[in-house]
């Protein structure tokens, strides 16, 4: 990215803000960390990280005020990328722990894993990408990638599925519907795979924004 596009990190008080930050760092991207509304407003591009439960984390994010500038960054077409938790927020609803309403960004729900698995699915597993994605630029199929959930992200459409992986069954880890990405994975530890994964965010973020200006 060049100096003047910014890149800004949601903190709605639930998520692993300094280490994502720390990661966007050692790619050379400079991320700020921001509950402000008026900073998402202002940023070329949002990053939003998750941990823990899903009807927690929407709850904090609206007590905060922070879901519609998040809309509107969406809306104005700016790169948003969804961590984790982060990712399934991206989603219109999820049952874990009660039904809960998401941000409604990529149609689809968030549901448990069946019976017979054990939840959390913790640790490194392999990511099959699904075609030649920007985002996954330069990572080779059947990288391994660090996880930990419970849930799962199922799209309405296929066709926003960019990265699968094999828990049982196949299950969607990585998403994209035109600006509006999502790795179920964290990237901030999942080495070098997921330091790729981020420099490519920051280079989609850069090519976007030159398109819109």
């Amino acid at each position: 990215m060049t100096d003047t596009t910014s890149l800004v990190i949601v903190d709605y008080g639930v998520g692993n803000f300094r280490n994502v930050q720390k990661a966007f760092a050692a790619v050379g991207v400079d991320a700020p960390i921001t509950a402000n509304p008026a900073d998402i407003d202002a940023a070329d591009a949002v990053v939003l990280p998750g941990v823990g439960a899903f009807g927690d984390a929407i709850a904090n994010l609206r007590r905060r005020g922070l879901e519609s500038p998040l809309l509107r960054a969406a809306e104005a077409g700016k790169p948003f990328f969804g961590i984790c938790v982060g990712m399934q927020l991206l989603f219109d609803e999820s049952d874990e722990m009660g039904a809960h309403t998401g941000l409604g960004l990529i149609p689809g729900r968030v549901t448990r894993f069946p019976q017979g698995l054990t939840v959390p699915h913790m640790g490194w597993n392999q990511i099959e990408p699904e075609d030649d994605h920007p985002l996954l630029a330069d990572v080779p199929a059947l990288s391994f990638a660090y996880f930990a959930h419970s849930y799962f992200c199922q799209p309405k459409n296929p066709a926003h599925i960019i990265a699968r992986t094999d828990y049982g069954a196949h299950f969607s880890s990585a998403v994209c519907r035109e600006n509006i990405y999502g790795i179920q994975f964290h990237p901030e530890k999942s080495q070098r795979v997921g330091l790729q994964i981020l420099k490519n965010f920051a280079t989609l973020v850069h090519h976007q924004t030159n398109r819109r200006h």
